[in-house]
């Protein structure tokens, strides 16, 4: 566990907070405009040159006072220098690795992490001359001998999705300075409540703000967070892209962020009762959880999370129907892809993130026929336990 302070629900509601806001209003308001004027020629020089720099605006694309009030408290919440809000996850993280690497060079990829991070690592960044590599989740030794002269960034996730690996945020993020290479790590599923990569000393820090940081399914949004140096370079990068997030969405993320302690810790309740009912069930052939014992992970995750989240992995008995049999039979979770927000959502990766490929293909990369992916809301546990005791029978 890091000896940093973990950020707390009043962080959550005041971090980078300033008490005077246009109209004297609680909240960030919303600055709804493509274009900033400025007074006079010489206001121009003093914002782009002058002590004002900090604070200039000129046009949306690249940046806003409403975007800018949300990037400064995700910082404060990851305890890093600074941070860059995108229109979405993938952008943030698309981006991000665009920003850190050039033709020529080479990228370390986990395999097990989500499917489109994956795709865009070894098929997009390809055709930039970027070669990549793929290394067992949390399996430092393997990491280590994918490293090459030319690599420049190591990208992981903590917890990996579907499976819920962890990562020795401490271990890689020595091993990446030894041999002079970045690390960005997605902490999506941990949030900055339940994990703090950068406190361990990780480069870059990726959200995607679209799941538990907004945590109402009803925006989409991304975050790096890191050191100010290496943000700039992701921040440039954005500008030129145009995936930078609108006012509106970045005000709805900003009210999400105020209640996330609270919603984390019902996520964290939840997805430890729903997974130990789960591991004693019969019909179950394993579940993947890290707060769970059975977990090949769970000694790393106690020594560096505060929590586990709320998202629950298993392998129903019976293969491919048996388990969209149980997935069709629930009553509160509803059919989605996604997770992290107040309703408790279910899909199975076979059939909605993989259904191109055979049984043969999906267990080659480690996807198998019966898994499902359970996200926790913040309803009652046993009455997440009875829908799922009642679908399983």
């Amino acid at each position: 566990m890091s000896d940093k302070p973990a950020p707390t629900s009043t962080d959550a509601v005041h971090a980078g907070d300033t008490r005077a806001k246009a109209y004297d209003s609680v909240p960030t308001p919303v600055v709804q405009t493509s274009t900033f004027t400025f007074e006079s020629s010489a206001a121009i020089v003093r914002f782009t040159n002058g002590e004002d720099a900090a604070e200039r605006e000129e046009y949306g694309r690249y940046g806003n006072p409403t975007t800018r009030a949300v990037e400064k408290r995700l910082a404060q919440l990851e305890g890093t220098e600074d941070a860059l809000l995108f229109a979405s996850g993938m952008a943030a993280m698309s981006t991000t690795i665009l920003a850190m690497v050039r033709a020529g060079q080479h990228v370390v990829y986990v395999r097990d992490g989500y499917r489109m991070t994956r795709e865009f690592v070894e098929g997009t960044l390809a055709r930039f001359g970027v070669t990549a590599t793929l290394a067992p989740a949390g399996d430092l030794s393997a990491i280590d001998a994918a490293i090459r002269p030319e690599t420049r960034l190591i990208v992981s996730e903590s917890p990996t999705n579907p499976y819920l690996s962890c990562v020795d945020l401490a271990g890689l993020a020595q091993l990446a300075q030894n041999k002079r290479v970045k690390t960005l790590v997605d902490a999506t599923f941990a949030t900055p409540f339940n994990c703090r990569p950068a406190s361990f000393g990780i480069d870059l820090v990726v959200h995607s703000v679209t799941k538990y940081i907004a945590g109402h399914n009803d925006v989409l949004a991304g975050v790096v967070c890191g050191r100010a140096g290496l943000v700039s370079i992701a921040r440039d990068l954005r500008g030129v892209l145009g995936c930078v997030c609108d006012p509106h969405a970045a005000s709805l993320v900003e009210r999400g962020v105020k209640t996330l302690a609270l919603r984390i810790a019902k996520h964290n309740a939840n997805g430890l009762a729903v997974a130990r009912f789960l591991e004693g069930h019969a019909r179950v052939e394993r579940v993947f959880y890290p707060g769970l014992t059975s977990h090949a992970d769970h000694a790393i995750a106690s020594a560096q999370m505060r929590g586990f989240g709320g998202v629950v992995s298993f392998v129903v008995r019976g293969g491919l129907e048996a388990a969209s049999s149980v997935v069709d039979r629930l009553r509160i979770a509803r059919i989605a892809p996604s997770f992290g927000g107040v309703e408790s959502l279910v899909e199975q990766p076979a059939v909605m993130s993989f259904y191109a490929m055979s049984t043969e293909e999906r267990a080659a990369i480690g996807i198998a026929d019966g898994l499902v992916r359970f996200s926790c809301g913040i309803e009652e546990a046993d009455d997440l336990v009875a829908d799922l005791d009642r679908a399983l029978a």
